[in-house]
């Protein structure tokens, strides 16, 4: 018997056909392809913005370089877009990251813990908060980070980009602090 799917009114839009079929496996969704980035054209662009005025969409990509780029072009075109991520440990079969290789629980997990991205939000980290915590030099800082991406359900980022996105997702101070908290009980 096939397990019930999860129904998503908001439209899905990821990278590559691989990508609708996991997600497919878990959803029942309207899910839009855009064929990497290079699918990632001004009519693409133009068809996501009119998708967007009569619909939420959320943005599942790859948590790699290109996903990233891909992320920050659409949500520059499209700033109320909600954004869902897989962790890098999730999305990784042999030497391949992509949203493809997740297991069922992972996408599940990355739909629920859907985030808006706020552009004029206040900044409530600076870099310091960074420092002070291990996330932007030292021995263990990458793993910190991507520890703490995994934790707020943000994705990986180098320190630069951390502050942007915990400012920009409208990250708590209390969410962060826990997040730490299990990151020092690691030891890590």
């Amino acid at each position: 018997m096939e397990k019930e799917k999860i129904k998503i009114k908001e439209i899905i839009v990821v990278e590559g056909r691989d990508d609708v079929t996991a997600v497919k496996r878990v959803v029942d969704a309207q899910i839009v392809q855009l064929n990497g980035f290079s699918g990632l054209t001004v009519k693409s662009i133009e068809k996501l913005k009119a998708l967007s005025e009569r619909n939420d969409l959320i943005l599942l990509t790859d948590p790699d370089y290109a996903g990233k780029k891909i992320r920050a072009v659409i949500e520059k075109n499209i700033p109320n877009i909600k954004h869902a991520f897989v962790s890098q440990k999730d999305a990784t079969r042999n030497d391949n990251i992509g949203v493809e290789n997740a297991n069922d629980e992972a996408i599940l997990d990355a739909l629920k813990n859907v985030i808006t991205a706020h552009q004029n939000v206040e900044n409530r980290f600076n870099i310091s908060d960074l420092i002070d915590n291990g996330f932007v030099s030292g021995n263990n800082s990458k793993e910190r980070r991507i520890m703490l991406g995994d934790l707020l359900k943000i994705g990986y980022y180098n320190a630069k980009q951390l502050l942007k996105a915990l400012n920009s997702f409208n990250i708590s101070r209390e969410q962060f602090e826990e997040a730490v908290k299990k990151i020092n009980e690691k030891n890590i």
